[in-house]
């Protein structure tokens, strides 16, 4: 093929591509982007966490936010200014009492300066004293949470929500709002029962047997934290009987949940949707939540809200005396094998107890054959019977245990504290002993009655146990001592009986103790 028929060819075959690709794009369009292929998104296949939904489903109808609000008495006076002297309006104040003398021509003088207002003033005094006053208003003073414990409407709350209330609203989780009314409370153990008279049957919830819960459950708290609405918290267990100081009957339940303010009355609840505990308080340097709350278990309620609903209060039994926890040191000074029971320092009198002979040194370690751990176990163990009923105490006596049979009586609404009387301290005489042994300086008491430690040495093993001047020491080992050389020969006697410690009967500002001495260290 000659040179120019092959030009000729190869313009021709380009020509024909060309025109080939042009009549493809004509017939099918331009074609798609071409992509590239990816993988998967990741998707792990593993156990899933349990989901509270279904329990929050059920259980949330309800849980209650609790409005509470207080009755405040509003008066007027002819200025047009509110005062309040201690609960009492002005004008129910004496005619002679000097903050009405004052205003009352503060008022004159003001109102001869303004014209209309002295015949505003004059129409109301035509229309008498009464018309002066205007009504009483509520004002909202606390908001917490609660729950049904019953389809007719009776709920449970904490008492420090409601107890300085006169008007009570029970916002229900649909946003309804009802009018509730007081049943009962109790301040001991912070708790309170309040009743929505409305005819309809509302959602309740029942009670767990907490003597089941482990530590590490799961728990859901539900409430009205800071006014939000319901809300619900989850975590678990963190503890059981806990003594955070709120009262003689601590054995709080502490979870992990988030609990904050307005949580207060609202139920924990297991996965079943039983409550397992009341929220009432949480620890919190800040006021917010920071994982540490305590619930009133539900044992302890159940037994509350059953005499709420009864009877409006509650009764327990009461023994009458004042206890101690029996220390390792105490335990050996007098003769027992464990730290256990609780240490009576006084029983008061008049009390049950004193009426049965316990005395001051007993240590109280079973009622009716139940052993007591504890002051707290006992203080529990006595509450929870009736007043009444008797019991038998036992008590470790001089080395020995022993059987005392008490009636008891009935908890005094308010237990008057004892308060120190400073005119009546004794005055020290001035002969002098020494007990260095334990670094004391005694001197008999000017009544008769004990030892005054007139100073503490530094660094003994008194001060180390609390021991200060103006204490006074009625008796070691539950003898009574009245001089030194009683105390001296109680401790050799001790010692000779191989005790390591002698227990010290200590009195200060009218309130009696135990402190254990260890004898080897004189």
């Amino acid at each position: 093929m000659s040179k120019a028929s092959r030009k000729f060819t190869k313009g021709f075959l380009s020509t024909t591509a060309i025109a080939g690709v042009a009549a493809a794009l004509l017939a099918t369009g331009v074609p798609a982007p071409i992509t590239g292929a990816f993988a998967d998104a990741v998707r792990v296949e593993a156990p899933q966490a349990p989901s509270f939904a279904d329990v929050v489903d059920a259980v949330s109808p309800a849980v209650v936010s609790v409005r509470v609000q207080a009755e405040v008495k509003a008066v007027s006076n002819d200025s047009g200014f509110n005062f309040d002297f201690n609960g009492k309006g002005f004008d129910d104040l004496p005619d002679d009492h000097p903050m009405k003398k004052f205003f009352d021509q503060f008022n004159r003088g003001f109102s001869d300066k303004q014209g209309p207002d002295s015949d505003r003033r004059a129409e109301r005094d035509r229309r008498g004293p009464d018309m002066k006053k205007r009504p009483g208003r509520v004002r909202p003073v606390s908001q917490g949470s609660g729950f049904f414990i019953s389809e007719d409407g009776l709920l449970v709350t904490n008492n420090h929500v409601v107890e300085d209330g006169s008007a009570f609203t029970v916002i229900m989780d649909d946003g309804t709002e009802l009018d509730a009314k007081l049943i009962g409370r109790d301040k001991r153990t912070d708790l309170a029962v309040l009743k929505v008279e409305e005819d309809r049957k509302f959602t309740y919830v029942d009670f767990a047997d907490d003597s089941k819960i482990r530590v590490g459950d799961w728990v859901v708290a539900v409430g009205n934290p800071f006014g939000l609405g319901g809300t619900v918290t989850a975590g678990i267990v963190s503890a059981r009987g806990r003594d955070i100081g709120a009262g003689p009957y601590d054995d709080f339940i502490q979870v992990d949940a988030a609990v904050n303010r307005g949580n207060s009355g609202g139920p924990t609840f297991n996965l079943n949707g039983e409550v397992i505990g009341i929220n009432t308080a949480i620890f919190s340097p800040s006021g917010g939540n920071v994982g540490i709350a305590f619930a009133i278990p539900a044992s302890t309620a159940r037994a509350v809200i059953d005499d709420l609903i009864k009877d409006g209060s509650v009764e327990r039994g009461w023994l009458g005396v004042q206890i101690q926890p029996v220390t390792a040191d105490i335990a050996e000074s007098l003769g027992l094998a464990a730290e256990e029971g609780a240490l009576v320092t006084e029983p008061q009198k008049d009390a049950p107890a004193a009426k049965a002979g316990i005395v001051a040194g007993d240590v109280v370690t079973a009622v009716d054959g139940d052993t007591v751990k504890g002051p707290r176990e006992l203080a529990k163990m006595i509450a929870a019977m009736e007043p009444g009923k008797s019991v038998e105490i036992t008590v470790w006596r001089n080395g020995k245990s022993e059987t005392v049979k008490v009636d008891l009586g009935s908890l005094p609404t308010d237990m008057a504290a004892v308060s120190p009387d400073e005119d009546t301290a004794p005055s020290l005489p001035q002969a002098e002993a020494t007990l260095d042994n334990f670094g004391l300086t005694v001197v008999p008491a000017e009544t008769g009655a004990g030892l005054v430690i007139t100073s503490v040495a530094p660094d003994s093993v008194a001060e180390e146990r609390g021991l200060r001047a103006g204490d006074v020491i009625l008796a070691v080992n539950n003898k009574d001592v009245t001089n030194a050389s009683d105390v001296v020969s109680i401790i050799d006697a001790a010692a000779k009986d191989g005790r390591k410690a002698a227990l010290f009967q200590v009195e200060n500002e009218n309130r009696s103790r135990f402190v254990a001495l260890p004898i080897e260290k004189g």
